[in-house]
């Protein structure tokens, strides 16, 4: 029933907007506005957005919407049984789907691209393995060279701490950091996202993991990251198609920078870290503020890509990203997906799923039909980098700021260069906008080595 709801509606949704009347009030707008103004980046987008939909037949979207709605439900059970069997027919008929969502679009360098660019506009296939190589060979360097030292003792982060205090806690740090409690609000969720109704309505979400106690804390300020993007998107384009992100990975680089950047910084702690002992005197009173901020950074390969730390966190992408396009493009079939998956995590991460629960069934994305989306997250990683230099070199005091708890001169200036545009420039045009440069690995690489150096004594 389900499926065959969301089928109708999106079938609607599409047919309404992808209708010629639209296609006229299009036409006639573009021949009215100056391309460089607000009104000419709005027709902008929403054509790119109107002659990509108008590829697409409604039956297609129809159909999809069907097909996803059943591998979802599938890949839950799925999941739970440790069955990929069960879910292996549910994925083929996703990939056959996406297949043939690529034939809808002119001959791209290579399929990839037409799904890649449904999240991240303008961006190539060959951008993002280039990106890649640069990535893996270091960060792959960097967590055998820790893997050399000695391990970072975590111990109080796996104590028992009340869940309540945990959330008051989180709910004053975001409270500092600027979100608007009269625009948005925070509920509990068994997996935490954002969400946005405009500018003046976002909701965000966070868990509670009895075992992982900080994954409240640091999921709500990355959530925040996202609610705070959105609260800054200016009202000149509320209820337009320029309301929103620039893309999913300039949106992952704002949850990124304020969960990582700040909420893992040194300056960050020493401000908070007194706060938090003062809450949790039996788990934190022996612990000092140096040891604290190792067990908060430390390395540690994991099968799980949500439980995957700052130097690791890429390798988990990257294995997804080459799979998927392997899929796409014909050279690995669904069956083979259980032992390609773990022997990419043994190569890059040097561990090996026991359970297919554990490995190739541990997303939901590739049920919800969501090819494509995995390499805005290691987008949003390295764009968040290039941001925290720029702004840095911009704002000497930035470091003091922080540990002064004063977080107003960091999302000003995220307000006025990045938020305020909404959707009205691509992804990498805004980043050069911002930083005088394309998408670079460099700042986040030298970020992690000399983070990560420091923490582990390199």
């Amino acid at each position: 029933m389900h499926g065959e709801m969301q089928s109708t509606l999106r079938r609607l949704a599409h047919e309404q907007f992808t209708s010629d009347e639209v296609g006229r009030a299009l036409a006639e707008a573009a021949r009215e506005v100056a391309p460089d103004s607000d009104d000419g980046r709005l027709v902008a987008v929403t054509q790119h957005d109107f002659d990509r939909a108008t590829r697409v037949p409604a039956a297609y979207v129809a159909e999809h919407a069907q097909v996803i709605s059943a591998a979802q439900h599938a890949w839950e059970q799925a999941r739970a049984a440790n069955s990929f069997a069960t879910f292996a027919p549910h994925l083929e008929k996703v990939i056959a789907l996406k297949r043939q969502y690529v034939t809808f679009f002119p001959p791209a360098a290579h399929p990839y691209d037409v799904v890649l660019d449904d999240f991240e506009p303008g961006m190539t296939t060959a951008e993002v393995l280039s990106l890649f190589s640069v990535l893996r060979e270091r960060q792959v360097a960097l967590i055998r060279a820790l893997a050399s030292r000695p391990a970072v003792d975590d111990a109080f982060m796996h104590a028992s701490y009340a869940e309540p205090e945990m959330w008051n806690f989180a709910t004053e740090v975001i409270t500092r950091f600027g979100f608007d409690w009269s625009k948005g609000r925070q509920d509990k969720s068994s997996h935490p996202f954002a969400s946005s109704f405009g500018a003046t309505d976002v909701r965000i979400t966070t868990r509670w993991v009895p075992d992982q106690p900080f994954a409240l804390l640091f999921g709500t300020m990355h959530e925040t990251g996202h609610a705070l993007y959105e609260q800054g998107v200016s009202l000149l384009h509320h209820r337009t198609p320029l309301e929103g992100g620039a893309s999913l990975g300039v949106h992952e680089s704002q949850s990124r920078l304020w969960e990582n950047l700040v909420g893992r910084s040194r300056a960050f702690w020493g401000f908070f870290f007194p706060a938090l002992q003062a809450r949790f005197p039996q788990q934190l009173g022996g612990v000092t503020l140096d040891r604290f901020y190792r067990g908060i950074n430390k390395v540690q390969p994991s099968l799980i890509r949500v439980e995957a730390d700052e130097a690791t966190y890429n390798l988990h992408v990257m294995l997804r990203v080459e799979l998927e396009i392997a899929l796409l493009d014909g050279t690995a079939q669904v069956a083979d997906l259980p032992a390609l998956w773990r022997a990419k995590m043994k190569d890059y991460l040097g561990l090996e799923p026991s359970t297919d629960a554990l490995g190739v069934l541990q997303d939901i994305h590739w049920s919800a039909g969501l090819f494509g989306y995995f390499a805005t997250y290691t987008l949003g990683n390295v764009i968040a980098a290039q941001l925290w230099d720029t702004y840095g070199a911009a704002n000497p005091d930035r470091d003091t700021d922080i540990a002064a708890g004063n977080f107003a001169p960091l999302l000003a200036w995220l307000r006025t260069n990045l938020h305020q545009y909404g959707r009205a420039y691509k992804p990498q045009e805004l980043v050069t906008r911002i930083t005088k440069t394309r998408v670079d690995p460099g700042p986040y690489l030298q970020y992690l080595e000399r983070k990560y150096g420091e923490v582990y004594g390199l």
